[in-house]
C-alpha cells in the first residue's frame, strides 16, 4: 500500500480563514482512483519550518503533494523551502518565463518583475504546466519520495492534478484498487437514522459506504470496484431504503429538477421567508435559470393577505399576481414566518395547487432557516415531477398544516 502524504501550506489555512477544500477534493479523486491518501498536514508561511516537513515526508511517504506557496509575494516560500529540503540551490526556468511572458501579452499587460519568482525551481526539478496561471508546479525526487508541488488556487490546482498529476503517478505506479464512486443525494433523514437502515446492507470485500454531510443535504457515497458487478443490486438496495428522501442520483435537488422539467416548461418564484435564497440557488443550474419566467422576493414582515384563513388563498393570489406578468407551469412560494418558528410553502402546477404550514423542531441560524425553507419548497416540485406525494416527512420539522385543491 503507497503512503501518501498532503501537506497543504499558508496561514490562512493553518489558522481556519479558509477552508482546505484542496485537500478534501483531492482526497476524495485520490482515493477513487485507488491512490488513498494516509495523512494530512498544514504548514505555516514558515521556510525553515516547510522545509523540514518536507525533508520528514520524504522519508516515509512514497507521494507527497504540497499545495500553495507557488505565488510572486514575499510569503510564498514553497520553491525555496523545498531546495533547502533537497540541499540545492534555485535556478530559473527559461521556459516559464516564455510562458507567463506569452500569457500577460495576451492580455495586453506587461509581465511584473516579481512574476520572475515563479520560475525559479530547485535544481533540477521537473516544471509541471498551468495552463489556468501563472504559477507552475513541479516535481522532483528525494529520498524515498516522488514530491509534486502545486498552486493554491483551487481552479488551478484541479486542473494540474487532473491533466498533469494523476496521469504520472498512474505511468509511476501499478495501482489496480481504483474505485468508481455511486452517489446518492438524500434530504429528510439524520446521519443516524441513514445508519440504522443501512444495518442491512451486507458490503461485499472491495466495496465501502462514505457520508457526507452539508446541511441540509447528506451525500451517500458507494465506492465499489471498477468492474463491481453487484453494484446495480446494492444501488437498488439503498434506494428502496432510502425512500423518497432521495432527492437525486448521481447529482443534487437542483440538478435533478432540471432533468425532469418538461422542455418548454418554465418557472415563477415568490419568495418572502426564505428570502430570496431559492432565487440566487437556482441561478447556479444554468439548465434550470433559463427557466425562470418571473420572480420577486418580499420582506418577511409583510404579509399581504394577513386576513386570509386558508393557505390556499396566499398561495393562489401570489401565483395569480405572477401570472399577470409572466405565465409560468410551476409557481413556487415561500409565505410569511410566524413568530413560532412556522414558515409556509406553496406549489402550483397545471394539475393542482399544493400547500402546506412547516416548523422548525430546532434552532437554525438565518442561513441555515432560509436554505431549509428553499430546500423543501423545491422538494416539493421535486416530488410532483417524479410522481410521488407532494408532501414529505423531515425529522427536523412538523408538519402543522396541509391544503390541496
Amino acid at each position: 500500500m503507497l503512503n501518501i502524504v498532503m501537506i497543504s501550506t499558508g496561514e490562512e489555512v493553518l489558522y481556519g480563514d479558509i477552508a482546505d477544500t484542496n485537500a478534501a477534493w483531492l482526497s476524495a479523486l485520490f482515493f477513487e482512483q485507488g491512490f488513498a491518501m494516509t495523512r494530512r498536514v498544514t504548514v505555516g508561511d514558515d521556510y525553515e519550518a516547510l522545509a523540514k516537513e518536507i525533508e520528514m515526508c520524504s522519508l516515509s511517504a512514497d507521494i507527497v503533494i504540497v499545495n500553495g506557496g507557488l505565488g510572486p509575494t514575499s510569503d510564498d516560500l514553497t520553491a525555496a523551502s523545498a531546495a533547502m529540503a533537497a540541499n540545492v540551490g534555485l535556478e530559473q526556468s527559461d521556459a516559464w518565463v516564455a510562458e507567463m511572458t506569452t500569457k500577460y501579452q495576451q492580455l495586453g499587460r506587461v509581465m511584473p518583475d516579481a512574476n520572475l519568482k515563479q520560475a525559479m525551481l530547485p535544481e533540477g526539478a521537473e516544471l509541471i504546466d498551468n495552463p489556468v496561471g501563472t504559477a507552475c508546479g513541479f516535481m522532483m525526487q528525494l529520498n524515498r519520495a516522488w514530491l509534486f508541488f502545486t498552486p493554491g488556487v483551487p481552479s488551478e490546482f484541479k486542473v494540474m492534478v487532473k491533466d498533469q498529476i494523476l496521469p504520472r503517478l498512474q505511468t509511476m505506479f501499478n495501482v489496480v484498487d481504483s474505485k468508481v464512486c455511486h452517489r446518492l443525494y438524500t434530504y429528510g433523514l439524520s446521519e443516524s437514522s441513514i445508519s440504522d437502515l443501512f444495518q442491512v446492507l451486507i458490503l461485499p470485500d472491495g466495496y465501502s459506504l462514505g457520508y457526507r454531510s452539508s446541511l441540509p443535504f447528506i451525500e451517500i457515497k458507494l465506492f465499489a470496484p471498477q468492474d463491481g458487478i453487484q453494484v446495480t443490486a446494492l444501488l437498488s438496495q439503498m434506494i428502496a431504503l432510502l425512500g423518497d428522501n432521495i432527492v437525486g442520483e448521481g447529482c443534487p435537488l437542483l440538478e435533478t429538477i432540471a432533468s425532469l422539467l418538461p422542455q418548454q416548461a418554465s418557472l415563477a418564484l415568490s419568495e418572502q421567508s426564505s428570502g430570496g435564497f431559492a432565487i440566487n440557488w437556482l441561478q447556479d443550474v444554468p439548465a434550470l435559470s433559463t427557466k425562470l419566467a418571473v420572480s420577486e422576493v418580499m420582506a418577511d414582515n409583510i404579509d399581504d393577505h394577513a386576513e386570509a384563513e386558508e393557505l390556499s388563498t396566499l398561495i393562489a393570489l401570489r401565483a395569480q399576481r405572477l401570472h399577470l406578468h409572466a405565465p409560468a407551469t410551476y409557481t413556487l412560494t415561500t409565505g410569511p414566518s410566524s413568530t413560532d418558528g412556522s414558515f409556509m410553502l406553496g406549489l402550483t402546477t397545471p394539475d393542482g395547487c399544493w400547500c402546506q404550514q412547516l416548523v422548525f423542531k430546532r434552532q437554525y441560524n438565518n442561513y441555515n432557516r432560509r436554505w431549509i425553507i428553499a430546500t423543501v419548497m423545491f422538494d416539493m416540485l421535486r416530488r410532483h415531477l417524479q410522481g410521488e406525494e407532494v408532501f414529505g416527512c423531515y425529522e427536523s420539522l412538523d408538519r402543522i398544516a396541509t391544503e390541496t385543491l
